[in-house]
């Protein structure tokens, strides 16, 4: 028989446990680098798939190079608050930009996949010098796509991101059904033109393929990635580039006007990203009000579960959700 004494002792432990695990209806755990602690009001349909996040576990993965940019409190278990608050059950791990490109660079995101399970995929960071053994490893490990950062000035990009070692690595990742993901400016698109009508492996540009304002989809990059997509092989991301808004938060209204120029002309072609844990945003946005936003981009609901579901599992290689 438990003693009176420490009976009470340990339900009072329990209901202080319950009282720090309980939140106020509407409000979820504050996630890291994310202001603003409230749900998102736009309900996420199941298998909805935020198909651009980055994390950074440097204790446990040191990179090669320690002088690239960290991000604190960007590990799994800080990406799953974000998750809660969302409402996204599936979710596409992206190395960070500033890694230069060793196969170790790679890790932290070979463990989040492994630790998030079969609802996460992931792109890699690579460089020419890779094996096939080292590519069959990645693919393994759920790995689907490798990604240019042109825009990031990391270290040993130039050599990397060459238009003769982005086409090799291009014919060598279409035979494992991967794409090639690029991180440019629109002027960059422009510039490559001719460089991305002829790669071999499917295509993705991230955030909106970074179309400055005010031009918007005046840029000649906008009919270049229309064409592209045209193609039946390129696929855009919808994140919001704060970098380039001029309206700002809550409602970026400039970049909105793009999101729903693509969506109008291509919405089988497109993905959402969440871009946490915003590592080149110094003042952090609010996830929740970011993934509200696509209910005004794309108001149709049958659109929203398109680009939420649908898309990500011929992209990334999910199953079908019931």
């Amino acid at each position: 028989m438990i003693a009176r004494r420490t009976f009470i002792k340990g339900a009072s432990v329990l209901a202080a446990a319950a009282s720090a695990l309980s939140v106020e209806p509407g409000r979820a755990q504050q996630a890291p680098n994310s202001s603003g602690s409230a749900h998102a009001t736009l309900k996420a349909p199941a298998g909805a798939c935020d198909c651009h996040h980055h994390i950074y576990d440097p204790a446990r993965f040191p990179p090669s190079r320690p002088e690239v940019q960290q991000v604190a409190d960007a590990r799994v278990e800080d990406y799953r608050l974000l998750q809660r608050r969302i409402g996204t059950t599936r979710n596409i791990v992206v190395t960070p930009a500033p890694y230069p490109a060793p196969l170790s660079d790679n890790q932290a995101t070979l463990d989040a996949v492994a630790k998030l399970g079969p609802n996460a995929r992931g792109v890699a960071i690579i460089n020419p010098a890779i094996t096939d053994a080292e590519l069959m490893a990645l693919d393994a490990g759920g790995i689907r796509g490798i990604r240019f950062s042109l825009t990031s000035g990391r270290p040993g990009a130039a050599s990397t991101a060459t238009p003769e070692a982005i086409e090799a690595l291009s014919k060598r990742v279409n035979g494992l059904g991967w794409h090639v993901q690029f991180n440019t400016t629109a002027e960059q698109i422009v510039a490559s033109e001719d460089l991305l009508k002829r790669l071999a492996s499917p295509i993705v540009l991230d955030h909106m393929a970074h179309l400055p304002q005010p031009a918007g989809i005046d840029h000649p990059a906008f009919k270049i990635v229309r064409g592209l997509i045209e193609k039946g092989r390129t696929w855009v991301k919808l994140s919001v580039t704060y970098d380039s808004s001029k309206d700002g938060p809550p409602g970026y209204a400039d970049v909105g006007r793009i999101a729903q120029a693509y969506i109008k002309a291509a919405p089988e072609r497109l993905v959402w990203g969440s871009n946490w844990p915003h590592p080149s945003e110094p003042n952090k946005p609010d996830d929740a009000v970011l993934f509200d936003l696509l209910a005004q981009w794309a108001p149709d609901e049958a659109t929203r579960n398109r680009i939420l579901v649908q898309n990500p599992e011929a992209l990334y290689g999910f199953g079908k959700s019931a």
